[in-house]
């Protein structure tokens, strides 16, 4: 008879950071305002080494995603709540 040893379980990474809800509240003020002046933003998104400058163009209720459109015209799928923070455009 073999006996089956149990590897340990990795301890998983969260799919998106935990937030209080002023927090998130906060973001979703800062995107709406965004989306009707139609401006830019520099959004810092979680597990993205680089930051995304862009427009809010649509916000799903649906499927929670914020599609950001940036210089090139290529529009970015960003999870609400992988949002980190939402600052102004320098230029």
């Amino acid at each position: 008879m073999t006996t089956k040893t149990k590897t340990p379980k990795k301890k998983k990474e969260p799919k998106h950071l935990e937030r209080d809800e002023f927090e998130l509240e906060e973001i979703a003020y800062t995107l709406t305002e965004s989306m009707q002046e139609s401006k830019n933003k520099v959004f810092s998104v979680y597990k993205k080494d680089e930051q995304l400058t862009g427009m809010v163009t649509k916000m799903d209720a649906n499927t929670k995603l914020i599609h950001i459109k940036d210089k090139h015209m290529d529009i970015h799928k960003v999870h609400f709540l992988d949002i980190l923070n939402v600052s102004e455009c320098d230029y």
